[in-house]
């Protein structure tokens, strides 16, 4: 089976397209406590300590996949907005411009640990005042590094991206399931 350390919607609607086996597991780390690592080591970090926050010996043969994102702009973190106003600052300035986004994942199988980061560059179109309001009415900034999801389909801030779509939805699966199989796990 695979547990899938994370409660994320977007995660769990990933890992469906590989599997219906597998278990969803809260990380039992503080991801705040870790704002003090630079840009290049926290999401892979991060998510190595999901993966092993987690890990007991009922999981000894099932694989762990945890995974952590970063949006990185002007070589500055952008963490996930802790209000309104931080969303629309953060938004403000992504407008326009380009930024990246990093998403480490953890993969523990056995004896066997894999580790990896996939980047992607974003470029924002430019946004009104008006749009980034509007979009931050709709409340789903909240959870999101960079406070915003390129998957909503009503508000399209892409221009276009260089690298992996689903790496900026937080889940590179086409790396995972490549990684999977390295590591030798059946899917």
């Amino acid at each position: 089976m695979i547990i899938l350390a994370s409660t994320s919607k977007r995660r769990i609607r990933l890992i469906k397209k590989i599997t219906s086996n597998f278990k969803c597991e809260k990380p039992l780390i503080d991801e705040d406590n870790f704002n003090y690592l630079n840009n290049s080591i926290l999401s892979k970090e991060l998510s190595k300590l999901k993966a092993y926050s987690i890990l007991k010996d009922e999981y000894k043969n099932d694989l762990i996949i945890s995974a952590d994102t970063v949006v990185i702009y002007k070589n500055n973190i952008l963490h996930k907005p802790r209000n309104r106003i931080e969303a629309f600052n953060t938004l403000k300035k992504l407008s326009g411009n380009k930024h990246i986004v990093l998403t480490s994942y953890t993969l523990l199988y056995k004896d066997k640990e894999i580790n990896n980061t996939i980047k992607t560059s974003v470029f924002f179109k430019k946004l009104s005042d008006e749009e980034i309001n509007n979009y931050l009415d709709m409340n789903t900034y909240k959870d999101k590094a960079g406070g915003y999801g390129i998957q909503n389909r009503k508000y399209k801030f892409v221009d276009k991206i260089i690298g992996s779509y689903n790496n900026v939805v937080g889940f590179p699966i086409e790396y995972i399931i490549k990684d999977i199989k390295k590591i030798g796990y059946g899917i």
